[in-house]
């Protein structure tokens, strides 16, 4: 048997000091997808995340909980551990800075630097940044002000240890220069050189006298080791480094790190004092250190009163954990910030989650039921319509492998949502509702459901490692096995014949923005002077017909109906054809909403329907019934539909 290459994959470990919003747990996800992918291709990972839990600002937050440092750094690491778990977050290892053994390398690591002349005593003066836990020269202030943070700092002087950083300069520019990429993305890469290697790196302080709370240096325990020696170790005491050369087989087998995924706020760290360690232990560099860029919350500051300081968690109560994981991977570009809002959370769990997905596999589902009694078999009855859909299809694995490679993790869920929005379209390209009239193309039928639900599956295995919860649902659904992604790159590994589940789970369901919006502002609502004035509702004059009896009423027949097809009528400029299942049947109503509406747009609805209008011929195509549509003075039209989610057939009295 061959032993599969190793990957070690690591999160910047999560500082203690409150609890994650979800910029912070978005790492967590990436991390998560990319060590997960990396799996799927085979490889033996290792992924590595876990809590930083040592400082000053640790130290004054305890004070102020009237707790001890230890116990305020448990509650919240406990915290963090369990969104990361909340979000399927797959980690091999979740170490925190106060283990016993890494507090013992910590100290190991500190001395062996000291007696080889790499750190030294003397005493600090400058400026301080608390929250920061940094030292600032006054050159390096901004406005006065910390440049990483913007806040406020204070003079400060203190006696500590230094590590000498320039000894190490020349050839950490050396291995950057000739490792183009260890450093991504590229622009990351000049930042560090130009304003920091280039002009000439000052000693760091490497530890403190001004509080307690940190790993004592061991042969001087008025000091403790300062944050970013203790911190940045963690990524090789967790698999096992001993500064006294006894390292584990675990840690010859994983170091250098493949990745270490980061935020871009703390670059700086890991891709020069990080490397510098390293060099000075006789240590590998990591292979490739990755700086992602924020996701920022809301258009602005954060404010609570705004309700745009999100947790993954009260996302989650709201969208679901997949949807979370998929808006916080889809939705950041590769090297610019990303925004999140609850409205565009709503936007696309409708639209990608709940339409181009969500509403595929379930038709696909109940189609294969009703036409075939779930049993999708491949009668080969192909047509030329088929080779671009087959094409799309296998092409999407390489596709996605090459984006992952590149670390584009957004771009490669693209790539997976193009082959179902793919399928989406052969749907409208092969009409099955059509095809199901005529006998004579029964087994052209079972061929396109059969595709379909190849393509789905397809997907689905490659939706894996973002969506893992999703992607096992889909399957199970269409009763699909999974298989290894080089398998993806052939067409019809389904098995033919086999049986899909009876009754499709809705895995999505739509939600509307403004119930959504008004949830939000009860949990976070405006401060008195942020309250906008109200506008008084237009209103229209209502020119009231005949009266009739409730004789009359009672003859027209209204039910809920669910729109399970919808395409353009070819002859018109205004006119949808839908396709409503109204209880065991399936109606086709054809309406003049196409001003307003798209048939994607359409497809999934739950709909008011007149039942039993007499049938029509609209622009060629037959109706037989109405969807009922309210519309105002400038002829934009809004559909009716239930205010609580009734299922298909319900009637409306």
């Amino acid at each position: 048997m061959i032993d599969k290459k190793p990957y070690y994959i690591t999160t910047a470990i999560a500082y203690t000091s409150g609890k994650p919003h979800i910029g912070n747990t978005y790492e967590a996800v990436l991390a998560d997808a990319i060590a997960r992918f990396k799996r799927q291709e085979g490889y033996d990972v290792f992924f590595q995340t876990g809590t930083d839990e040592h400082g000053q600002k640790i130290e004054l937050k305890a004070a102020d909980a009237g707790i001890t440092p230890k116990e305020f750094v448990d509650n919240v690491s406990g915290q963090i551990k369990d969104i990361w778990d909340l979000m399927g977050t797959s980690y091999d290892k979740f170490i925190r800075t106060t283990d016993d053994y890494h507090e013992a390398q910590v100290q190991k690591i500190f001395k062996k630097l000291y007696d080889q002349g790499d750190i030294y005593k003397s005493e600090y003066e400058g400026m301080y940044c608390t929250p920061c836990e940094s030292f600032w020269t006054e050159s390096q202030l901004v406005d006065g002000k910390c440049p990483d943070c913007g806040r406020e700092v204070k003079p400060a002087k203190e006696e500590a240890y230094f590590f000498k950083m320039s000894k190490y300069a020349d050839r950490l520019i050396e291995h950057i220069n000739t490792h183009p990429e260890f450093i991504q993305p590229v622009s990351r890469k000049n930042e560090m050189m130009n304003n920091f290697l280039l002009p000439g790196l000052q000693d760091l302080c490497v530890s403190r006298t001004s509080f307690k709370w940190g790993i004592p240096v061991s042969f001087d325990e008025r000091h403790v080791v300062y944050v970013w020696l203790d911190a940045l170790t963690n990524y090789i005491t967790g698999i096992g480094y001993d500064a006294d050369g006894n390292s584990t087989e675990q840690y010859g087998k994983y170091w250098p790190a493949d990745l270490h995924l980061i935020g871009k706020d703390i670059i700086r760290f890991h891709t020069i004092y990080w490397p510098i360690f390293l060099m000075a232990l006789g240590e590998p560099l990591p292979k490739q250190v990755f700086g992602h860029p924020w996701l920022l919350q809301g258009n602005g500051k954060m404010s609570k009163s705004k309700g745009n300081v999100l947790y993954a968690d009260t996302l989650v109560d709201f969208f679901g954990v997949d949807a979370v994981r998929y808006f916080v991977l889809h939705e950041m570009p590769f090297e610019n910030d990303g925004v999140i809002t609850w409205e565009l959370m709503v936007e696309r769990l409708n639209s990608d989650l709940a339409n181009t997905l969500g509403n595929l596999v379930n038709r696909t589902i109940s189609m294969s039921n009703k036409y075939f009694g779930g049993v999708v078999e491949n009668k080969n009855v192909c047509e030329d319509v088929d080779a671009d859909l087959k094409a799309v299809v296998t092409s999407t694995k390489d596709k996605v492998v090459g984006k992952m490679n590149e670390l584009r993790v957004a771009d490669a869920m693209t790539e997976i949502f193009n082959l179902f929005k793919r399928c989406n379209k052969y749907i409208d390209e092969t009409m099955p509702w059509a095809l199901a009239k005529d006998e004579d193309k029964k087994d052209r039928l079972a061929t396109v459901l059969y595709n379909l639900v190849e393509g789905i599956t397809i997907g689905a295995i490659l939706l894996e490692s973002f969506m893992p919860e999703t992607s096992e649902k889909v399957l199970a659904q269409l009763s699909s096995e999974k298989r290894d992604l080089d398998a993806l790159a052939e067409f019809g590994g389904y098995v033919s014949g086999t049986k899909v589940t009876e009754k499709p789970e809705i895995l999505f369901a739509r939600l509307d923005v403004n119930e959504v919006m008004a949830k939000v502002e009860e949990m976070f609502p405006p401060v008195a002077d942020e309250e906008p004035a109200k506008e008084e509702e237009p209103v229209m004059e209502l020119e009231i017909k005949e009266e009739i009896t409730i004789d009359d009423f009672a003859k027209c027949q209204f039910a809920v109906g669910e729109i399970i097809a919808c395409e353009a009528v070819k002859k018109s400029k205004k006119l949808l054809c839908s396709q409503v299942k109204i209880g065991n049947q399936v109606k086709q109503i054809v309406s003049g909403i196409r001003s307003t509406y798209s048939p994607e747009d359409m497809v999934g609805k739950k709909v008011m329907v007149l039942v039993n209008l007499k049938p029509a011929t609209l622009a060629g195509v037959e109706s037989q019934g109405m969807i009922l549509c309210a519309e105002d003075a400038e002829g934009k039209l809004a559909i009716m539909t239930p205010e609580s989610n009734m299922p298909s057939g319900a009637e409306i009295c």
